[in-house]
Order: C-alpha cells, then sequence, then structure tokens
C-alpha cells in the first residue's frame, strides 16, 4: 500500500508541534497535505535520513543537493511556508537535546527512523566543501573563491546575462531589463568616485571585467582589476581586448594585500568584502586606505547581516558556508562602518539598496530556470541545484529584511580637511 506521504506527513506535524504547511508527495507515488499547497517532493527515503542526522538547514541542504528533495510548484511560496518552520526555529543541537525531552517529540523521531529505512547516514553530496576553520589566508581565500567562482563561465553567462555582473543591480523601476539596471549600478558607482578622464581606479574583486570596462570606456580612467579566479581572469582580459581597451585596463590574479602600485585615486570593491572575514577586516580596510591618494575615494558594496544581541560569538550559514561561500562572512552595517573609519576613512555615505538585490536574484532565478537542462550539463545537476536553492533562498531573505546590501562612500581625506565632496553629495557629481 502506498501510504509513506501521509505517515511522513503525520510524523513531521508531530514533531513540530504544528501544522506542517506543504503538500508531501513521497518516493511510492503517495501525497498528503493541503491539496493547493505546493508539494514537498520527497524522491528517497533517504532524504529522512539526511534530516536526522543533520537537522535543520543542513540536512535539507544535502537532500536538495542530492536530489532527494524537491519542489513541485512556486519555488519561493515553499521556501517562504518552510521558512517559518525550519530556517527561523533555530533548530540547533541545545534546541534538539531540548525538544527530544518531549515524549510526542521521541516518537515522531522513532517512527521518522523506521520510516528511514537503513539507519547509517548518507554520505554528504560531492558538492559540499568539508573544513573546520575561517582562516582567511592566502591560500584558504584563493581556494575558497576557485570552489564559487571557477564553476565555468558559460553557466554564469546562464545567470547572469550578457552583463556578467555579479552582483545587486540598481533598477529605475521593478520593470526594467536586467541589462538596464546593471549598466545603472555600474554608473552609479562611477558617479559616487567622482570618476574622471586621467584618474587611476583600482577595482577589488574585479569578476568578469564589467565595472573595469564600463569605467574605462564611459570616464576614461586606467584601471586595474584584480581577482583571485583563474577563469573570471581569462575571461575579462578577452572583453577588454574585444572592447579594445587594454591600453587602459589591465586584469591581474592578485590578492589585495599583495596591491603595491599606489596610490590610487579611486577604489571599488563591489560584491568582494563579504569573503573577507571578521578577523582580517580591519587589514582589508588598512590595505585600501594606504593605497588611495588623499582624498581618494572608496566605494564598498557589501551585503550585511542584522546585528545579533551577542555579537562576540561566531555564527555561520551552514548552507552558505557548506556549498555556495566557504569562509564567507556577513557583518552588520555598523560593524563594517566603524572598521573602515578604524582604518583611517571618513565615511560620507551609506545607500541601502536591499530591495534592488531581491529584484536582480529573481532575474537571475528566471535565467538559470529558464535553461536548466543546459545549466546542469555544463555544471553538474548538484551544482545547478545548488544555485537555484541559494539564489531563491536568498530573495526571500532580501525581501523580508534577514539581509541588506548597502554602499559605503568613504574618503581617506588629506590633513587639510577638505573631502572634495559637493556639499548636496547624493547629485554624485
Amino acid at each position: 500500500m502506498a501510504d509513506a506521504a501521509p505517515r511522513l506527513h503525520a510524523l513531521v506535524q508531530q514533531l513540530l508541534g504544528a501544522p506542517f504547511p506543504l503538500r508531501i508527495r513521497a518516493w511510492d507515488g503517495s501525497q498528503a497535505g493541503p491539496p493547493d499547497a505546493p508539494a514537498l517532493v520527497v524522491r528517497h527515503r533517504r532524504a529522512i535520513r539526511r534530516l536526522l542526522f543533520k537537522p535543520g538547514e543542513l540536512g535539507l541542504a544535502r537532500a536538495w543537493v542530492a536530489g532527494d528533495l524537491d519542489v513541485e510548484g512556486d519555488l519561493y511560496t515553499a521556501l517562504g511556508l518552510l521558512s517559518g518552520h525550519i530556517w527561523d526555529r533555530g533548530e540547533d543541537a541545545r534546541t534538539l537535546a531540548g525538544a527530544l525531552r518531549d515524549p510526542d517529540v521521541r516518537a515522531a523521531v522513532r517512527g521518522l527512523l523506521r520510516l528511514a529505512g537503513p539507519p547509517l547516514p548518507p554520505a554528504p553530496p560531492p558538492e559540499e566543501v568539508r573544513r573546520t576553520t575561517h582562516l582567511h589566508t592566502r591560500r584558504t581565500d584563493r581556494r575558497a573563491i576557485s570552489h564559487h567562482y571557477d564553476v565555468g563561465n558559460d553557466f554564469y553567462e546562464i545567470v547572469l546575462g550578457p552583463s556578467m555582473v555579479y552582483s545587486c543591480a540598481y533598477w529605475p523601476d521593478p520593470g526594467a531589463g536586467l541589462e538596464e539596471a546593471q549598466h545603472d549600478k555600474l554608473e552609479l558607482v562611477c558617479r559616487k568616485l567622482a570618476l574622471a578622464p586621467g584618474q587611476r581606479l583600482l577595482d577589488v574583486g574585479c569578476g568578469w571585467g564589467s565595472m573595469a570596462i564600463h569605467a574605462a570606456r564611459e570616464h576614461g580612467v586606467g584601471v586595474v582589476g584584480i581577482t583571485l579566479s583563474q577563469e573570471q581572469a581569462a575571461y575579462a582580459r578577452k572583453r577588454v581586448a574585444d572592447a579594445g581597451l587594454t591600453d587602459r585596463v589591465e586584469i591581474r590574479v592578485q590578492d589585495y594585500r599583495d596591491v603595491t602600485d599606489g596610490p590610487y585615486d579611486a577604489i571599488s570593491s563591489i560584491g568582494m568584502a563579504e569573503h573577507v572575514g571578521a578577523d582580517t577586516y580591519l587589514e582589508y580596510a588598512g590595505v585600501l586606505h594606504a593605497l588611495l591618494k588623499p582624498g581618494g575615494r572608496l566605494l564598498n558594496h557589501q551585503i550585511a547581516r542584522r546585528p545579533r544581541r551577542e555579537e562576540s560569538s561566531y555564527e555561520i550559514d551552514e548552507f552558505i558556508d557548506a556549498y555556495v561561500f566557504p569562509d564567507g562572512e556577513l557583518a552588520p552595517l555598523g560593524s563594517t562602518v566603524t572598521q573602515l573609519e578604524r582604518a583611517g576613512f571618513e565615511v560620507r555615505d551609506v545607500e541601502s539598496i536591499r530591495e534592488h538585490y531581491a529584484l536582480t536574484l529573481r532575474h537571475w532565478v528566471a535565467r538559470l530556470e529558464a535553461d536548466w537542462h543546459r545549466a546542469v550539463r555544463l555544471t553538474g545537476a548538484g551544482r545547478a541545484r545548488v544555485w537555484r536553492l541559494y539564489m531563491a533562498a536568498s530573495v526571500l531573505a532580501f525581501e523580508r529584511h534577514r539581509i541588506g546590501v548597502n554602499q559605503v562612500l568613504a574618503v581617506r581625506t588629506p590633513p587639510s580637511g577638505s573631502s572634495g565632496l559637493p556639499l548636496r553629495s547624493r547629485t554624485w557629481n
């Protein structure tokens, strides 16, 4: 008899102590739960074992990446309904230990163990990075960047589109196109930096060269772009050559700590500082400050998390850390501003563009889904599933203000105290 889904649905509700909002479709073809809700498709009973041996976000991620779990219906709706039962419940070891004191919870776990089959936990999917420390040395940073960015330029072309910009776009309105919004973001950065012909710009974490090309072509500056990704550098160099800008743009595979040819008139750091790490952030800010001329500007574009009550405790997002951005760390906006000021910068402007990132990610998810089979051929099913889950979950995180993204404009103010900014700096001229 096909009854796995009703049994699973009842046991999950018993475990949670609340109605489970999704329909469940099990490996035996059975279904249970709200008929109009998206379906959580449990393709194999080992998905239950993954969740029992690693409750919460990481267990779900392992089952998703391995293809043991899927969603039928709108992915955003499903993740939104799940978030109140999984991600927001703080399913850590202490919570689990406390929950197991409840006899109903223990009974539900026993029932799930029987339904799950053989008791041994499945091995994590091969896409998972295993690591125990966050060192942020040159070697570990290179390895982490390679894991995320050396997936294949063809794959990123599917997701990002012709702009090849892998950071938050700047939308004139929700109906605008992705290319227009990315162009407007690059132009906004250039205006905030007050770029002018003949100046030197350092683009830290230059990606596939989009900012460097835009700044050189539209504002006449000389640009040095640095990245730790060999694939990005090769792609960016070709784009620079195709644009006829090799006399103005140099792309290097180089750590920001190894740049010695300052001073620069301006520095852009767009979506790179998330990789720096809390323990080395002051060093990062100090290096950039030293590379700027007096009066030079830094535009630091960075994702931020909400502050915690206790900031001394180290905390990571298990799924992101294991599958997406190894060693990535998000800091509250206030911490970033403080570190920049400690390094000697004068922070002159902060602009939150949180809603813009949610729109950007929705476009990236749509592009990935529209060319799904090619993406799988290029990078493998597991890796493609990582990116789809990561980007869709990030949409909800930005929309619900769990995380944000900010552009911080800072100046290496000279001893004279003249920042060089206009009295009404929001005009960006």
